[in-house]
């Protein structure tokens, strides 16, 4: 974006906050950051004078450590973040991991349960299936017996014939066919 004279005056405010809160000392003023070699790409070098003394500068480690604690709000008061506004010499603080508001193994635990009350849920019913069909086939056998009629011939009961099958009459039924002649 474009950078211009409010920006600066944005960037040395962030910079003296930064400063103020960290020394909490409220001597910096806006006027103690000086910007240097500003370029096209917005990049440029600077420094942080002390009030008290106009000519001496405050030494780098603190202004390190001042930018440090404060990087998170001069990000957000230039809407970037540590990959888009990059200080040399201080390294990027990473932010804290995110975690999930349900944890991974109650996750996993919820789809491993699901599936095992599928698995049951299916071998119930498919057994429930298997019984109906058993039962099913087993009142279809009965009734077909009830349905062979028992015949009653000088008052012994006979086996109906079977059909499909045929039926051996056992009186004229000989194991040993070559002496009887037709």
């Amino acid at each position: 974006y474009a950078w211009d004279a409010n920006e600066e005056y944005l960037f040395k405010a962030m910079v003296a906050f930064a400063m103020r809160r960290y020394s909490s000392k409220s001597t910096t003023q806006i006027s103690n950051v000086l910007l240097c070699n500003v370029t096209d790409r917005v990049s440029f070098w600077f420094v942080v004078t002390d009030s008290s003394k106009n000519v001496t500068t405050v030494p780098g480690s603190e202004v390190e450590a001042a930018i440090r604690m404060n990087r998170n709000r001069i990000n957000n008061a230039f809407l970037l973040s540590d990959k888009t506004l990059q200080f040399l010499k201080i390294t990027s603080t990473l932010s804290p991991p995110v975690e999930p508001s349900t944890p991974v193994w109650l996750i996993v635990f919820g789809v491993v349960l699901c599936l095992i009350v599928a698995g049951i849920v299916f071998l119930v019913v498919s057994g429930i299936q298997k019984h109906k069909k058993k039962n099913k086939e087993s009142t279809e056998s009965e009734n077909l017996e009830e349905k062979v009629e028992v015949t009653l011939e000088n008052g012994i009961p006979c086996e109906a014939l079977d059909l499909k099958a045929g039926h051996i009459n056992g009186v004229f039924a000989a194991e040993d066919e070559r002496f009887t002649s037709l």
